[in-house]
């Protein structure tokens, strides 16, 4: 039996879509799904995590009744990883802006924030959130 998928995604929009997605690839180690668009624009790309998940973006649109209309570095996410140590010495050498440094936290996780390139916050972490209670 197939695993369902995680069913929530953070969407968010990029000045330099096309820039942001190599970036997530080589800094946090996003997998590259599927990207629409023609050429500096991306209408649509979908980056999968490893461990479940992803996040979905597309370029700046200067476009009235925009109804997705988030604006650039607007983002913050969570992610849950294994190897907090490692995706934080990767994060640093591609360029992320570290805004709090490695380390433990009181409710047990080893965790750490950056910037990406446009001013998005990500928080990665061996965090994997509480047990749901049962119905």
């Amino acid at each position: 039996m197939t695993t369902p998928r995680p069913q929530v995604w953070p969407a968010f929009r990029a000045r330099d879509a096309r820039r942001m997605i190599a970036f997530l690839v080589e800094a946090f180690g996003f997998e590259e799904t599927v990207v629409h668009g023609e050429g500096d624009i991306v209408h649509h790309a979908q980056l999968d995590w490893p461990l479940g998940g992803g996040v979905m973006l597309g370029s700046v649109r200067d476009e009235p009744g925009d109804v997705f209309a988030v604006a650039p570095g607007g983002l913050g996410a969570y992610v849950v990883t294994d190897e907090p140590d490692a995706l934080y010495a990767r994060a640093v050498k591609a360029g992320a802006t570290v805004v709090r440094e490695l380390g433990d936290t009181d409710y047990g996780s080893r965790d750490f924030i950056v910037r990406d390139p446009e001013g998005n916050l990500w928080s990665f972490g061996t965090y994997r959130g509480e047990p749901r209670k049962e119905s």
